[in-house]
């Protein structure tokens, strides 16, 4: 791990923190809970093998990520953060929040997308105007990738993978389906985006912003 050899906290905290992909992996763990190692390649595409592993050690080395032998029928090491790597969630919060304007005209060439890392502008824009209402589920297809955004007595959350009974879908391009989570792009005039939007439409609007 290299060191900026300053006496400063700023520069104590990059020390740990600061290097190329480690917020990332911060961030999958964050998503995803614990992870195993294949969870943490598929969540950082374009990682080298070979880094990843020198990142887990040094967050490991860090405090901020430990490892365990998951029990049968997994039986497999799984990765997860400790408290002081949780720590890290609001620093994560301002820098996604931070970033957003970057995402407006849509990603760059070659820039890769995982659906379930919409879960930064769900948490960030999101509010439940119907927090005593029923559980509802929104599924979210985004270039082949599939994720759930999920509302539960006021707690919104994004999570990878398929709804069971979900109330509404969005299928579309990445910035099509963030302008509509942001409140940039009204769901039902995001088609010229490419958006499709199915089912319940006053479900997914309960979680919109104003």
């Amino acid at each position: 791990m290299r060191s900026y050899d300053e006496y400063c906290s700023v520069a104590k905290t990059l020390d740990v923190v600061g290097d190329r992909w480690t917020l990332l992996i911060v961030r999958e763990l964050l998503l995803r809970g614990a992870s195993r190692y294949t969870d943490l390649r598929n969540g950082l595409p374009g990682i080298a093998t070979n880094l990843l592993a020198d990142r887990l050690r040094e967050l490991e080395h860090a405090g901020v990520v430990s490892r365990r032998e998951a029990a049968p029928p997994v039986a497999t090491t799984v990765f997860t953060l400790t408290e002081r790597g949780r720590a890290l969630e609001p620093v994560l919060d301002e820098l996604a929040r931070w970033g957003v304007p970057y995402m407006v005209d849509g990603p760059a060439p070659g820039d890769a997308f995982r659906a379930h890392w919409l879960a930064w502008p769900a948490r960030l824009f999101l509010r439940d105007r119907d927090p005593g209402g029923p559980p509802v589920e929104i599924a979210l297809a985004v270039d082949g990738d599939d994720a759930v955004l999920e509302s539960d007595q006021g707690e919104i959350w994004v999570r990878p993978g398929r709804a069971e009974h979900p109330a509404a879908e969005m299928t579309g391009p990445p910035y099509a389906i963030l302008g509509v989570l942001s409140g940039r792009v009204d769901p039902e005039r995001a088609g010229d985006r490419g958006l499709t939007v199915s089912g319940d439409v006053s479900a997914l609007r309960r979680l919109l912003p104003d």
